[in-house]
C-alpha cells in the first residue's frame, strides 16, 4: 500500500500515504461536493439499510449516508489513519444525524466485520492507495461483509480528465504519463477507468460504471481555488523533479498573480468514476 513515491505527493497522514491528510481531503470534497453527491445518489443505497463507508477519511460522506438510510438504518465507517477516524467520530457526534454511526480505525484489507453484516459498502477515493493485489483483496473483503443481493460501490478520481487552461492542454497528461511510468501512486490513480473490470473479477454481478466530468471555471469558488491551488503546487514540484515543461513553474506558488487558476479564462477539470456491482446469491460458497 505504501510505495516509495508517496512522500513526494505531500499532504500525508500518519499512514504515510499522500493526499490523505484531512485538510486536503476536506478541501477536495468541498470543491467537488455537487458531483460527489450526485455519484453517491447513483449507488443505489436504500432507506433502512446498514451501510459501511470503507475508507471514510474525516467523515465528509457520513451525514449524506445517514440521510440516505434514515432513522431505520445504520452507518458504520472506518479509516486507516487513526486521526482521521477520530475526527470523523467527533464530527458525527456533534451532529444530529438521522441514524446511528459507528466509526473505527481499520483497514479495507481486513475489514473487522462479520460476513453479511451490511446491505452496502461505499468506498470513495480509497482504492487509489492499493496495488493490484491489494485491490483484489479489498474487493473480496467488501463482498464478504455485504449480504447476497447487497451493493458494493467504489468511487474514484479519474486523472485522465484533469486538464487546465490557459496552459498546454497536455500538461497534466504528460505529468501522469511520466509519474506513472513506474509502479506507485500515479499508476494506481490511472487505474480508475478499469474499476468495472475489477468488480467483475471480484465476482460481482450487474456491474455498471459511469464517469463524470467535473469542471471549474474562473473565477473559481473559494473551495475550488483552495484545493486546486494546493494540489497543483504539489504536482508542479514533482513535475520539476521529473524535468517536465517549464509551464509547471506557473503553478508552483498558489498565491502568485500569474497562476493560471486566476486567469480571467482560467479553467481546471477532473473526473469522477463510480463502479457499482451486486453480490450474487451463492457468492459465499464460491470463495
Amino acid at each position: 500500500m505504501l510505495t516509495s513515491d508517496h512522500g513526494a505527493w505531500g499532504f500525508t497522514s500518519s499512514t504515510g500515504l499522500g493526499f490523505t491528510h484531512h485538510t486536503i481531503v476536506d478541501a477536495h470534497f468541498h470543491a467537488c461536493a455537487d458531483t460527489y453527491g450526485h455519484l453517491l445518489g447513483q449507488a443505489g443505497i436504500q432507506p433502512g439499510w446498514r451501510v459501511l463507508d470503507a475508507g471514510c477519511g474525516s467523515g465528509d460522506f457520513l451525514p449524506w449516508l445517514a440521510a440516505l438510510v434514515g432513522p431505520q438504518g445504520q452507518v458504520d465507517a472506518l479509516d486507516l489513519a487513526e486521526e482521521n477516524a477520530a475526527l470523523a467520530r467527533r464530527r458525527t457526534d456533534a451532529l444530529d444525524l438521522a441514524c446511528g454511526i459507528d466509526v473505527r480505525q481499520g483497514s479495507v484489507l481486513a475489514l473487522p466485520y462479520a460476513d453479511d453484516s451490511f446491505d452496502a459498502v461505499w468506498c470513495s477515493n480509497t482504492v487509489q492507495y492499493l496495488d493490484d493485489g491489494e485491490l483484489a483483496g479489498a474487493l473480496s473483503e467488501m463482498c464478504r461483509v455485504v449480504r447476497p443481493g447487497g451493493v458494493v460501490a467504489v468511487k474514484e478520481l479519474d486523472p485522465h480528465l484533469i486538464t487546465a487552461r490557459p496552459v498546454d492542454p497536455f500538461l497534466f497528461h504528460d505529468f501522469f504519463r511520466a509519474a506513472g511510468a513506474t509502479p506507485g501512486y500515479a499508476r494506481q490513480l490511472m487505474r480508475s477507468r478499469d474499476l468495472y473490470r475489477w468488480l467483475k473479477r471480484a465476482g460481482l454481478a450487474g456491474v455498471r460504471q459511469q464517469t463524470v466530468l467535473i469542471e471549474h471555471f474562473a473565477p473559481l469558488t473559494e473551495a475550488a481555488r483552495d484545493f486546486y491551488g494546493s494540489a497543483c503546487a504539489q504536482l508542479a514540484t514533482q513535475a520539476r523533479d521529473l524535468g517536465l515543461s517549464d509551464e509547471w513553474e506557473l503553478f508552483l506558488d498558489p498565491e502568485a498573480g500569474r497562476n493560471p487558476l486566476d486567469h480571467p479564462d482560467g479553467y481546471i477539470s477532473e473526473g469522477g468514476v463510480l463502479a457499482v456491482g451486486t453480490v450474487p446469491p451463492g457468492a459465499r460458497e464460491l470463495r
